[in-house]
């Protein structure tokens, strides 16, 4: 049966069912004095056909009733309409049956004989509870949808598998994830995905970067700290770990982490508990840990920079996203995607990219993944009015550098760093940089430039 349209007050539309004729009168005249809309029922199976036939808001039924009581009727209505709230009327006195209400689903509950006033705090405060978790419910799906892995743009049958493993490990929210992949391929973007599709609230998605922050900050910022736990500890401070409770802490960079750090997080992960710096009190750790990295784990492991038994640890369900340069049948989708949010957000028509243009991005080897791609598409997205997107409007670093090599194969630099910043490492990775740029961001070519292994480019 259709449900019909029920002419619905500012307030609601609430269903009464008593099999007392009395209290339901009662409860009738008040309510509609207040301006809810009001449908009676004097038993369950009444009930059930009036739900059926009416949208309604709430429901307020009575506990002790013939054939169906009301919980028995609570649950029956619940299996079509799983949010519809009840509030349960009992005895005056009757605290069990009431609690027992509770329990079960009720939102709240109303002793008999009525109290006015008390009706109308029960109902103020349900209809705000109901309102809360819609605004919830609406807020989780407006997220989702923008996170969703239906949002990853993708026809790549590597890129597939990688997602595929990804929506089946979502479903096991405590089990720790690890994604690797270069700079820019959508790590965080895959985790939310992960968050999201676990049913987790938007605002219990937490990302620390592990490189950005100083190794004597990270453990207070992951952690929390007490007051007074150091110099300049005023106030007690809540980390990360307690703000993503009930949801997803994703540790970007992990392998930037510092080695006494790695062991209090190994405890995390195997006790489930944490402390804040400066307490003695155990916290539950009730989140699901997701680390990502762009270094090769192992190798570290064996450089001893990075703990092998955190290393087993986090490496539960490795999940590899595979570089932008290996999947070139994405870049048009992508193209097309970036695109139209760039329509969006800069009001603009931009009726698309040219022919030769997008060949040029196709053909690139994008060292940045997708973050370049998007950024290099925002640009050109500035750059032009109303006409297509041609190469020249194409931002390009490395392809503007390698175009303007001399034609006699040499290549003139200079490396200008501080004295502070002096050092070897510094100056190969300059060469490094030249090297990537001249390559069109492939590290095999930029490697055999530099006349070395790619393992060796790597390191």
């Amino acid at each position: 049966m259709q449900k019909q349209e029920t002419t619905l007050s500012q307030k609601g539309s609430i269903l009464i069912v008593d099999d007392a004729k009395t209290s339901l009168v009662l409860l009738q005249k008040h309510l509609q004095r207040q301006g809810y809309n009001v449908l009676c029922a004097s038993n369950g199976k009444e009930a059930l056909l009036l739900l059926e036939a009416h949208k309604v808001d709430l429901v307020i039924s009575d506990l002790i009733m013939p054939e169906m009581d009301g919980i028995e009727l609570m649950h029956a209505a619940k299996q079509h309409q799983p949010t519809l709230p009840f509030i349960i009327c009992t005895a005056s006195g009757s605290i069990e049956g009431a609690v027992a209400a509770v329990k079960e689903g009720a939102l709240d509950y109303l002793e008999k004989p009525f109290h006015l006033k008390a009706i109308d705090l029960v109902l103020q405060r349900t209809f705000k509870i109901t309102r809360l978790t819609n605004e919830n419910v609406q807020l989780r799906e407006h997220f989702s949808e923008g996170f969703s892995f239906h949002n990853i743009v993708t026809q790549s049958p590597a890129m597939h598998q990688t997602l595929k493993l990804a929506a089946r490990v979502a479903q096991s929210p405590q089990t720790t994830i690890s994604l690797t992949g270069e700079s820019g391929v959508g790590k965080e973007v895959l985790a939310k995905a992960v968050h999201f599709k676990s049913g987790c609230l938007p605002n219990r998605f937490v990302a620390v970067n592990c490189a950005s922050i100083p190794e004597s900050l990270l453990e207070s910022e992951l952690f929390g700290h007490v007051r007074g736990a150091f110099t300049g500890a005023e106030r007690e401070h809540e980390g990360k770990f307690s703000l993503a409770h009930g949801g997803t802490v994703l540790l970007d960079e992990i392998g930037d982490m510092p080695l006494s750090l790695q062991a209090k997080l190994l405890r995390v992960l195997e006790e489930r508990t944490y402390e804040k710096v400066g307490s003695n009190v155990s916290e539950k750790a009730n989140f699901r840990v997701i680390v990502a990295t762009h270094r090769n784990l192992a190798e570290m492991v064996e450089q001893g920079k990075f703990r092998q038994d955190l290393f087993h640890r986090i490496n539960v369900v490795p999940i590899s996203i595979p570089p932008l340069r290996e999947r070139k049948e994405d870049i048009p989708l992508l193209v097309d995607f970036f695109l139209n949010t760039l329509r969006k957000h800069l009001g603009k028509s931009l009726p698309g990219i040219s022919k030769k243009a997008l060949d040029v991005v196709v053909s690139y080897g994008w060292p940045g993944n997708v973050r370049e791609l998007r950024n290099v598409l925002e640009y050109a997205a500035i750059m032009v009015s109303d006409e297509l997107i041609r190469p020249e409007h194409l931002h390009i670093p490395a392809l503007e550098a390698r175009s303007s090599l001399p034609d006699n194969n040499t290549i003139n630099f200079n490396v200008s760093l501080s004295v502070k910043d002096l050092s070897l490492e510094a100056i190969t990775k300059k060469i490094l940089d030249i090297a990537l740029q001249y390559s069109s961001g492939n590290k095999s070519k930029a490697a055999a430039l530099l006349k070395i292994n790619r393992k060796a480019f790597y390191r």
